[in-house]
Order: C-alpha cells, then sequence, then structure tokens
C-alpha cells in the first residue's frame, strides 16, 4: 500500500475546515496512522527480519566456536587424566612392592636390618 502525497494533504485541509472537538481528534487520529504507515513503510519488518536472520546466524555460528573448543578442552583435559591415572597406577605397583604385612615399632625396626 503505497500512499499518495495528496492524502496527507486532504487530511490536512479538511482539519482547517472542520473545527470541532471531535472533528480535530479524528484528524490527529488519522494524521498519527498515515506517520505510523509510512514509518512501516520505509522501515520494512522485512529489513528488520533479514538483520534479526543475520544476527542469529552470527550468534550460532560463536556457539557453535564455543561449542567446538569446549570439546577440544575436553579432548585434553581426558588425556591428561589418562596420563595421571596410568602414573598413579605405576606408583601403587612400586609401593605394593616395597610393603610389608606387619604394621608396627617391631616391623620398622626389622624392616631396617634387612
Amino acid at each position: 500500500m503505497r500512499l499518495l502525497p495528496s492524502q496527507n494533504l486532504g487530511v490536512a485541509m479538511l482539519s482547517s475546515v472542520l473545527n470541532s472537538d471531535i472533528a480535530i481528534e479524528v484528524n490527529r487520529t488519522i494524521m498519527r496512522v498515515f506517520v505510523v504507515t509510512r514509518n512501516l513503510l520505509l522501515n520494512s519488518p522485512k529489513t528488520e527480519i533479514k538483520t534479526l536472520q543475520h544476527e542469529f546466524k552470527v550468534l550460532k555460528e560463536q556457539i557453535e566456536e564455543m561449542f567446538a573448543d569446549q570439546n577440544d578442552i575436553n579432548e585434553d583435559t581426558r588425556m591428561q587424566m589418562e596420563l595421571i591415572n596410568e602414573a598413579i597406577a605405576e606408583l601403587q605397583v612400586k609401593n605394593k612392592s616395597k610393603r610389608s604385612d606387619e604394621v608396627g615399632y617391631l616391623a620398622t625396626l626389622r624392616r631396617q636390618k634387612k
């Protein structure tokens, strides 16, 4: 729907002829409708939708990058945890060979004599 300038002028001319309170209020309302309609045509919602779609796409890409980074961190962390677990297992094996079934002061003395 395209508004012609003559429509705006026609409403303005009508308001100069009619002087009642109701006519003035109706004229103001009609002029507001013309302004809103003109702004709507100038700032088409399609443009806003495209802008929002672009922003959504950018945000989606950023989120995907963050998840990819998070997965990389998780993979690195998993590998580090495996290395730590292997080191702990090796230490446990070494300590088992050094352990004695005896405990206490006398067991310590016997181990020192060996």
